[in-house]
C-alpha cells in the first residue's frame, strides 16, 4: 500500500519524472507513515507545456508524508522567471505548492487519487490559485482531471501512459487540454489549448535521470497573454535528474 501512495504523491507532483523512488517509512500508534525528500535540477520548468522559467534551468525540491491509510500531505517548491509572474508586490522568483490527498487501490490493477492543492507565489500573490484534483489508473493508463476554482475557472483533463521499456527504461506519454472557463486578459469566450509529451526515464548510480519532449497547439500571440516574451510555449527537449532521500 505505502508503495502505491508513494506513486500517487509522484503524479501530484509538477514534474512528471520527480519520483519518489526512495522513502522511509516509520511506524507509531497511528499507523505507519512513509516521509520522502526529493530534490531535482532540470533544464526548464515545463508546466502544461509551457516555460515557468523562459527557458532557463530550475532547481526544485519536495517533501512528502503518506500514511498507510491512503491519507498523504506535501509540500514542492521551484524556482520561476520573476518577468513571467508580475503581481501586486513585483515580480515572483519562486513557487510553492501545498497539497493534500487520498489515494489507494481499487484491484490490483486499477487505484485511484483524490487531492487539493494551493499553488503560490510568495512575492506576487496575485497568481495564487487553488485546485481539486482527480485521477484514477489502470493497466499502465491514468485519466485524470484538475479543476482550478481559485481565483479564476479551468478545467485541465489528460491521459497519460506509462510503460517499461527494455533495461528498464521507463516511457512516459501524456495529453491535456487546458479550459480556461473565465477569460483570460480580457480576452472574449473561452481559451483552450493542447499540450501532449513523450519522455524517456532511467535510474543510473542511485539518481533518476529524465528526457522529456513536450509541446503545444499555441502560437507565439496566443502564449503571450502574461509576458512580452515568446517561444515560451514552443516545443521543448527537457533533461533533468533527481535525488530521492
Amino acid at each position: 500500500m505505502l508503495k502505491k501512495l508513494t506513486l500517487a504523491i509522484s503524479a501530484a507532483s509538477t514534474l512528471a519524472f520527480s519520483g519518489l523512488a526512495v522513502s522511509e517509512t516509520f511506524k507509531s500508534a497511528a499507523g505507519e507513515f512513509d516521509v520522502s525528500m526529493t530534490a531535482t535540477l532540470a533544464s526548464d520548468y515545463i508546466w502544461r507545456g509551457q516555460s515557468q522559467t523562459g527557458g532557463a534551468g530550475a532547481i526544485q525540491g519536495s517533501l512528502d508524508v503518506a500514511h498507510e491509510s491512503g491519507l498523504y500531505v506535501g509540500v514542492w517548491a521551484s524556482n520561476v522567471d520573476d518577468e513571467l509572474f508580475t503581481g501586486n508586490k513585483g515580480g515572483a522568483d519562486m513557487e510553492v505548492d501545498y497539497y493534500a490527498g487520498f489515494a489507494g487501490s481499487i484491484t490490483e490493477d486499477v487505484s485511484y487519487d483524490l487531492s487539493w492543492a494551493t499553488y503560490t507565489y510568495p512575492q506576487a500573490s496575485v497568481w495564487n490559485s487553488d485546485e481539486v484534483l482527480a485521477s484514477i489508473s489502470a493497466f499502465g493508463f491514468t485519466l485524470g482531471g484538475k479543476y482550478a476554482y481559485d481565483p479564476q475557472s479551468k478545467l485541465y483533463t489528460y491521459v497519460s501512459y506509462d510503460y517499461e521499456l527494455p533495461y528498464e527504461i521507463g516511457l512516459s506519454l501524456s495529453y491535456g487540454l487546458s479550459d480556461y472557463k473565465d477569460p483570460v486578459d480580457g480576452a472574449d469566450g473561452d481559451d483552450k489549448y493542447k499540450d501532449w509529451s513523450v519522455g524517456l526515464s532511467k535510474t543510473l548510480v542511485g539518481l533518476d535521470f529524465a528526457l522529456v519532449y513536450s509541446d503545444t497547439d499555441m502560437n507565439d500571440e496566443e502564449c503571450t497573454w502574461q509576458t512580452a516574451d515568446d517561444g515560451l510555449c514552443d516545443a521543448a527537449a527537457t533533461l533533468s535528474v533527481s535525488k530521492s532521500f
